[in-house]
């Protein structure tokens, strides 16, 4: 594990009208172009692939819902499947660790879909995908829960220890807790920078609150991604009544909570900035919430790691029929003892 290097941040837009094609070879654009700026981590919004869906189900128009809908999971990918792979193709010639964010589909069950954060190694492999457990708000209607086996999505990789959340997940502290307690080092925050009403909710005090809290509260490094689709763009996509009232956020936030890059708004950019491990253990110093400042004793944390959701038991089905290698996938202890999870030394 190097002792540091550069981590990228990336704030674009999909290509509008949905065209999960064109966005992955956008994808790979951008992830050559970080990386040919020396960064070895880079990190892609929220549903990426191949949009965040920002439109209502508008009851004047009731057709418009449905077939929305059609167009998303049309666009949508197998994970894995040949879109990820040509991803993974190009982390690997760049040598680069690529976190991307998309709209996954189950062969098995048609118009089932998963809002899902794809991990791929810099030598090409798939190291994973964390499924968001609780799609937030308006989100219910698109796609499905995850499952506790979601949480097990801390992988040690040549870069660190890298796990990441989706949007609204990091408002949920057991949620966040989980990875932190897998040792966590480096934090991907994704997001789709939306919205942004003039009259009504904004999420830009959010993001910003957020990422900084999960730095400060793992003691970690975190690099988060937004999406930024101007509304000129968005007007091509077609969709009817949606919001274009994206506005980015994105940045790089170390261990004590202060940027090393961003937040930018407004505008499509990658930000880039240093991993440093020794910050971690300075910000340690003070708190150190999965050490000597933890109390497993006290408080503990269960998590229902081999938890799935499957509509019919016993017979060989899963809810993918192209199950994810599990070479580096980090396991839980036996029967999920937080002890294991946490400091085994603490508590003897």
């Amino acid at each position: 594990m190097p002792e540091k290097f550069i981590a990228a941040a990336v704030q674009a837009s999909p290509v509008l009208p949905m065209n999960k094609q064109a966005t992955i070879d956008k994808v790979c654009k951008l992830t050559r172009e970080a990386a040919r700026n020396g960064a070895r981590l880079i990190v892609f919004p929220e549903t990426f692939v191949a949009t965040y869906p920002n439109w209502s189900i508008d009851l004047e128009t009731p057709t418009e819902w449905p077939r929305n809908l059609l167009k998303l999971t049309q666009e949508a990918v197998e994970v894995p499947g040949p879109e990820i792979a040509q991803v993974a193709d190009v982390a690997r010639q760049e040598r680069a660790m690529v976190v991307l964010g998309v709209n996954e589909k189950i062969p098995l069950y048609d118009g089932m879909l998963y809002n899902t954060l794809v991990f791929i190694g810099a030598d090409g492999r798939l190291l994973g995908k964390h499924r968001k457990l609780l799609p937030s708000n308006r989100e219910k209607v698109f796609w499905h829960r995850g499952d506790g086996v979601d949480l097990n999505a801390v992988y040690p990789t040549e870069l660190g220890r890298i796990g990441g959340l989706i949007c609204y997940e990091h408002l949920q502290p057991l949620f966040k807790y989980a990875l932190m307690a897998q040792g966590e080092q480096i934090h991907c925050s994704v997001w789709p920078g939306w919205p942004n009403y003039a009259v009504g909710r904004t999420n830009i005090h959010v993001i910003d609150a957020a990422i900084r809290s999960y730095a400060l509260e793992g003691q970690c490094f975190v690099v988060a991604s937004s999406m930024y689709i101007s509304p000129e763009y968005g007007e091509q996509a077609g969709l009817g009544n949606a919001s274009w009232t994206f506005f980015g956020g994105s940045g790089i936030v170390a261990p004590d909570g202060k940027y090393i890059a961003g937040p930018v708004y407004d505008k499509e950019e990658i930000l880039y900035g240093e991993i440093d491990f020794d910050q971690i253990i300075i910000r340690k110093a003070a708190i150190d919430t999965t050490g000597r400042d933890s109390r497993w004793d006290v408080v503990n944390l269960n998590i229902a790691g081999n938890s799935q959701y499957l509509p019919i038991s016993g017979v060989n089905t899963t809810r993918n029929d192209q199950p994810l290698p599990t070479t580096l996938s980090p396991e839980l202890p036996p029967e999920n003892s937080p002890r294991l999870l946490a400091n085994e030394d603490n508590l003897g």
